[in-house]
C-alpha cells in the first residue's frame, strides 16, 4: 500500500522508539525496523510522534500545508512502518482503553475484532484445589486479560494440574497446565478431551506414572515458578479467546498480511482459499531452578482434533530434517532416543549412538552406534533405524523423505540377494581399474588398511547383466587365503557405480571397526549409504573447484544418479517398496503415526522380505 494512503493510520501501541544520530530504531510485538540516513529522520520523529499515535498525520500534514519534499519523506516512512506490522488501520479505542486495549492493539491484525471475541468470552478454572495457588495465579491471568472468570472444583483431577476453560467464543477451548515438583507444563489449546489426553500423557513423560487425586501439596514449587506457568496459559488460552495465533508461533510471518490468520474463531477466512502452512502444536516446558520456560513441538500420542493430526510435508533440507528429528528426540518430551556423539570419538569417522529399545539400567554397555562420512548424516541414519527397531525389526523402513525410505529399501532388498561370484572371467566381476582411483574410495581405504592397520581385501560385482548398480564388499584376509570360506564382509554396500559401491563398503567398514573400538560389548552398529544424498544436497551450493574427493561434491553427485539407481533396483529385486502395501501392525502404532506427522516417512518390508 501506497504511504499517501496510510496517512489515517496510527502506531501500535506500545511500539518503542530509539532516536540514532542519523536514523531510527523501532520496536514493536509484530516487527522490528531500522531506518538510518539522514540526520533528519530522528527531528521528523519528534514532528509526527503524537499525531501518528493518534491516527492524525493527514490533519498534520493539510495544517501545515507541507510541501511535497516533507509529504514524500513522511509517506516513505509510513510505508516502511506499514510493512514491518507497526501501523493499524482502526481508531484508538475509546476512553478508557486499559490494558486489553493495549494488548490487542499491539498483537492483532484487527484490535476491534479480537477485543470483541474477548468481551463475549469468559473462563473457567477447574482444578482439586480451587483455593491453591496454581489455580489462584491462572485466574488472575485471565481476569487482568479481560474475562470473567468462575472457579470450579474437581476431585478427580491429579494434583498439581488445572485446566482453563473457554466458553462463549465459539467452540469450547482448553489449557492444562500443570507442575510436578519444580518442571511444569501448559500445553497447547484443544478440546476438553484432546488437553485431558496431552496432560496425561506429558506428566507420564515427565516423571509421573500414577498421579495421586486430590488438592496438591503445600510448599510443591518456588513462589517465582506457578506464576510464570499460570500466566504462559493465561496468555495461550486468551490467544485462542481473541482469534490470535498461540503464542509458540510468535515471531512467525513477520511482515505478512495480517488481515490473514487472525480473526475470531467463529469467523470465516476473508479468502477460503488461503490456506497457511500446516504447524504442529507446541506444549510449553518449564522448570524452577533456574527459571526458565521454552515451547517444545509437541503433537501428542493421543491426537483427537484436527490441530493435532497434521501431517507436515516431508522435509525439503537436510536441516529441516535434523530439526524435526530434534524435536521427535526432546530429552524431555520427546518420543525417541536422540543420536548423539556424547563421548564417541570423532576421527578418522564421526560416530553417533543411541539407547536401544527397552533400554533401562541394566543395559548401559550396549546401545546403537552408527557413523558416517559427517555426523549429521550419522546421527539422521541412526534415528531411521532406531525407529525402525521401535517399530519392529525387519518390519519396517524409515526414512526423512519418501525418497530416502525407498532408497534405503531397495538397497536393503539387493543385498539380501546372493551376491554373484567375482571370480575372474565372470561377467559380473568389475575390474579394479573402474573404481580403484574413486578419490572417496581411496580416502577410507587408506584409513582402513593405513590408519587403522586392518588387512582386507575389496570384491566388486555388477548386481544383474546390463544394470548399472554395483554391490561391493570388503572382508578381512583370512588367515587360509582365498581358499577358506569367505568371512564376513567388514562393509557391503549396494550403489550406482562401482566407485561409488566401493566407497562405500569401506566407509562401512572403518565405522565398523572404530565402533567395535569403543568397548561396548552387545552395541549393534549401522553403516551408511547413498539414499540420504539427495536431501543432504538439496539447497546446498558446492564450488566449481570441488571435487568427488570433497563430501559435499560426492553427495551432490550421489544426488544425480539416485533416481536412475532406485529405478535399476525396482528391475532387479522385483521390490516396489509402496507404502500402501499390507504390513503387519507396527508394535508402537502411537510412534508410526507421530512419525508421518513430523513428515517422515514409514514403509512396510515387501511381504517376501518378511
Amino acid at each position: 500500500m501506497s504511504g499517501a494512503a496510510l496517512t489515517d493510520r496510527r502506531l501500535r501501541p506500545g511500539v518503542a522508539v530509539t532516536p540514532l544520530r542519523a536514523g531510527l530504531h523501532l520496536r514493536g510485538r509484530r516487527g522490528t525496523l531500522t531506518l538510518e540516513g539522514s540526520g533528519a529522520l530522528p527531528a521528523l520523529w519528534r514532528l509526527l510522534a503524537e499525531p501518528l499515535r493518534e491516527g492524525r498525520v493527514a490533519e498534520l500534514l493539510d495544517s501545515m500545508a507541507a510541501g511535497p519534499t516533507l509529504r514524500a519523506s513522511v509517506h516513505t516512512l509510513l510505508g516502511q512502518l506499514d510493512a514491518h506490522g507497526l501501523l493499524l488501520a482502526e481508531p484508538a479505542p475509546a476512553p478508557p482503553g486499559g490494558p486489553v486495549a493495549d494488548w490487542t492493539g499491539a498483537s492483532a491484525g484487527r484490535p476491534g475484532a479480537a477485543a470483541a471475541a474477548l468481551a463475549r468470552a469468559r473462563a473457567e478454572v477447574v482444578s482439586a484445589a480451587p483455593d491453591g495457588p496454581l489455580a489462584g495465579a491462572a485466574g488472575r491471568a485471565l481476569v487482568a486479560g479481560g474475562l470473567p472468570v468462575d472457579h470450579t472444583a474437581d476431585p478427580e483431577l491429579p494434583a498439581g494440574r488445572v485446566l482453563l476453560r473457554l466458553h462463549g467464543a465459539g467452540p469450547e477451548r482448553c489449557v492444562a497446565v500443570g507442575h510436578l515438583g519444580g518442571t511444569g507444563y501448559a500445553t497447547a489449546p484443544g478440546s476438553p478431551a484432546q488437553v485431558g489426553a496431552d496432560a496425561a500423557a506429558l506428566e507420564a513423560r515427565l516423571g509421573r506414572t500414577d498421579p495421586p487425586r486430590g488438592p496438591a501439596p503445600s510448599g510443591a514449587a518456588p513462589a517465582a515458578f506457578l506464576p510464570l506457568l499460570a500466566g504462559a496459559a493465561a496468555h495461550r488460552l486468551l490467544c485462542a479467546a481473541a482469534g490470535q495465533p498461540d503464542p509458540s508461533r510468535e515471531g512467525e510471518g513477520e511482515g505478512e498480511d495480517e488481515d490473514e490468520g487472525e480473526r475470531p474463531p467463529d469467523a470465516p477466512p476473508s479468502d477460503p482459499s488461503a490456506v497457511p502452512a500446516p504447524v504442529l502444536p507446541a506444549v510449553l516446558l518449564a522448570d524452577a531452578r533456574p527459571l526458565w520456560a521454552d515451547y517444545r513441538t509437541w503433537p501428542g500420542p493421543v491426537r483427537i482434533d484436527a490441530d493435532r493430526r497434521v501431517r507436515l510435508a516431508p522435509a525439503g533440507t537436510l536441516g529441516e530434517a535434523l530439526r524435526r528429528m530434534a524435536a521427535l528426540t526432546d530429552e524431555r518430551c520427546g518420543a525417541l532416543p536422540e543420536p548423539l556423539p556424547a563421548d564417541l570419538r570423532q576421527l578418522p569417522v564421526p560416530l553417533a549412538g543411541c539407547a536401544p529399545p527397552g533400554a533401562d539400567a541394566g543395559s548401559a554397555g550396549a546401545g546403537l552406534l552408527g557413523g558416517a562420512a559427517r555426523l549429521d548424516l550419522a546421527r539422521l541414519d541412526l534415528f531411521c533405524r532406531a525407529a525402525e527397531l521401535h517399530l519392529g525389526e525387519g518390519l519396517f523402513t524409515v526414512g526423512a523423505t519418501p525418497g530416502h525410505a525407498r532408497g534405503r529399501a531397495l538397497r536393503a532388498a539387493a543385498r539380501r540377494r546372493p551376491a554373484p561370484a567375482p571370480a575372474p572371467g565372470q561377467p559380473h566381476a568389475v575390474a579394479a581399474d573402474r573404481w580403484a582411483d574413486h578419490p572417496q574410495l581411496r580416502h577410507w581405504w587408506a584409513t582402513l588398511t593405513g590408519r587403522l592397520g586392518v588387512a582386507a581385501r575389496l570384491e566388486v560385482v555388477r548386481l544383474a547383466p546390463g544394470a548399472e548398480a554395483y554391490r561391493a564388499a570388503v572382508r578381512p584376509c583370512a588367515p587360509g587365503g582365498r581358499s577358506a570360506p569367505p568371512p564376513p564382509p567388514l562393509g557391503d554396500a549396494v550403489e550406482a557405480t562401482p566407485g561409488d559401491a566401493a566407497a562405500f563398503a569401506a566407509l562401512g567398514a572403518v565405522v565398523r571397526i572404530c565402533a567395535a573400538a569403543e568397548g561396548r560389548p552387545g552395541a549393534r552398529v549401522f553403516v551408511p549409504d547413498g539414499a540420504l544424498a539427495p536431501l543432504a544436497a538439496a539447497g546446498v551450493r558446492t564450488a566449481d573447484w570441488e571435487d568427488a574427493g570433497g563430501t559435499g561434491r560426492w553427495l551432490a553427485d550421489l544426488a544425480g544418479r539416485e533416481e536412475a539407481h532406485q529405478e535399476a533396483l525396482r528391475r532387479i529385486t522385483g521390490t516396489a517398496a509402496d507404502p500402501e502395501a499390507p504390513a503387519a501392525p507396527p508394535s508402537r502404532p502411537e510412534l508410526a503415526a507421530l512419525l508421518a506427522a513430523f513428515g517422515f516417512t514409514v514403509l512396510p518390508a515387501p511381504q517376501e522380505d518378511r
